[in-house]
């Protein structure tokens, strides 16, 4: 079953990369970009879990949560706003937020958050992502092959989840880079080479080779040998 979250965000390039970055992980991701349209979305649709900004055209998000905790006294919430001071962390707290993240964040911290808040909910058991065998609990951040567990480094699994979510496509070395290191490949580095080694030689312990190279293209993941 999929997880639901409805991202309640103003500033474009914020809810941008959170609906992106979320749906990558697998996870179905809806936006209101203002407080009446949030309103609205939280009356008539249910959600798994809802990311929530203060600061909001409209019905701000201190007023919007409490109108829906006075509803619904389950849902997760996370807030999600630059207010910083105890009073304010204390005041979405005390308004029915269930965590509370302050801008700017990193995207890793608030995937965490938002895996903690699911389990709470019993809602993340089935987030995963997988191919050939290869699975990936995003919940628990484990890797198996054929059932084994495979000891990842976070650079190794970050570089599998990308893999995973695209099978069978040629992905670029710039590519790679742009996501999984955040960086611009400068063509000198083997920082990547040297990861592919270590996760094919992990990954080729349980079964055939699946990370193929594609000369000047970059890598695929697929069950069929390529040209290397």
């Amino acid at each position: 079953m999929s997880i639901c979250i409805l991202v309640i965000e103003d500033e474009p390039g914020i809810a941008d990369f959170l609906l992106r970055g979320l749906t990558e992980e697998g996870y179905v991701v809806s936006h209101a970009a203002d407080g009446n349209h949030a309103r609205l979305r939280l009356q008539i649709e249910t959600w798994d879990l809802i990311i929530l900004d203060w600061w909001l055209p409209g019905e701000d998000g201190l007023q919007l949560l409490k109108r829906f905790r006075q509803r619904d006294r389950s849902t997760p919430v996370l807030f999600l706003t630059a207010r910083d001071g105890v009073s304010e962390r204390v005041k979405g707290l005390d308004s029915g937020a269930d965590d509370y993240l302050t801008k700017p964040f990193s995207f890793e911290e608030l995937l965490a958050r938002v895996r903690s808040l699911l389990r709470r909910q019993g809602q993340a058991d089935s987030i995963h992502l997988e191919y050939a065998k290869i699975r990936i609990d995003l919940t628990q951040q484990r890797a198996t092959r054929e059932g084994a567990p495979i000891d990842l480094t976070a650079k190794e699994l970050s570089l599998l989840s990308m893999f995973l979510r695209n099978p069978e496509q040629v992905l670029s070395r710039t590519r790679i880079y742009k996501s999984v290191w955040d960086e611009n490949f400068d063509g000198l580095s083997n920082t990547l080479e040297v990861h592919i080694k270590d996760l094919r030689r992990k990954l080729e312990k349980y079964g055939p080779r699946v990370i193929h190279t594609r000369r000047g293209q970059g890598y695929v993941l697929e069950l069929q040998r390529v040209d290397e």
